[in-house]
């Protein structure tokens, strides 16, 4: 390995340090971008039987996942009509694409520059090799000649080995990207549809314990057997990621779509 760094000469200094970089942001990707995490399966379904017991709590909705804070956000504005429920969606989807896209653009910009290293590498060896061949004489210039052709051929294989597999990790995340956007306007189109034909006022509580206190009438500290059943923490959140003891993943954009 550090024959192979001598050898290339110092382009392999980049090329190593993109290698870091790559490898950092598809680890990262990799963790981030996972479909129970953003948008669990089965969260419009669970949300449209929570509005019609009456008992979705927004601030649980909110800190569940990404998808979760959409839906809360479409549900706030549930009483100004469909338009408005898809127009709150909307801008909260554009928060949630930006970080799922987040370190593409860099991974991308590394599948491109190291083959031009690689590329530079071997220009600049092959400058060596030409200028040992004009200087002609004896044996050791033989050994001058081996060292620039060396360069020349290990700073391109480096320069590939880097791109290949940040091209190929790159367009699977904005599949990834793609899929993910489309269960969310599934899901989200699901629970506007529900709210369209949902009969009677939507009732919405914002408390952590999952008590309506917006009228300021309850102030006593609830109970667990208060809550209701989806926020108790002994009770499996089935779609997992840290719901289960009413945190959730922290993270606070979501999106249905990117912005027409």
């Amino acid at each position: 390995m550090l024959e192979a760094l001598y050898a290339g000469g110092v382009l392999m200094l980049p090329i190593l340090g993109c290698s870091v970089v790559a490898l950092a942001i598809i680890l990262e990707r990799l963790w981030t971008l996972r479909t129970r995490r953003i948008a669990p399966r089965g969260l419009g379904q669970k949300v449209c039987e929570l509005i019609s017991q009456g008992q979705v709590n927004v601030y649980w909705l909110e800190s569940h996942s990404p998808l979760g804070n959409v839906l809360a956000a479409g549900l706030r504005n549930a009483r100004l009509g469909n338009e408005q429920v898809r127009a709150r969606m909307q801008e909260s989807a554009v928060a949630v694409i930006h970080d799922m896209e987040r370190f593409l653009s860099p991974l991308g910009t590394i599948a491109a520059i190291t083959p031009l290293l690689g590329l530079l590498g071997t220009v600049v060896g092959m400058i060596d090799v030409f200028a040992v061949i004009v200087d002609a004489g004896s044996a050791e210039r033989a050994q001058e000649l081996a060292g620039g052709i060396s360069q020349a051929l290990v700073t391109t294989a480096a320069g590939l080995t880097v791109a290949i597999p940040a091209l190929m990790f790159h367009r699977y995340f904005q599949r990834r990207v793609e899929d993910i956007t489309v269960n969310m306007e599934e899901q989200a189109g699901q629970v506007v549809e529900y709210i369209s034909h949902h009969q009677g006022e939507l009732g919405l509580a914002e408390s952590h314990d999952g008590i309506d206190r917006r009228n300021g009438q309850d102030r006593r500290e609830a109970s667990p057997g208060d809550m209701p059943a989806y926020m108790r923490r002994d009770v499996d959140d089935p779609f997992g990621d840290g719901a289960r003891d009413g945190r959730g993943g922290g993270d606070k954009g979501a999106g249905i779509g990117r912005p027409s």
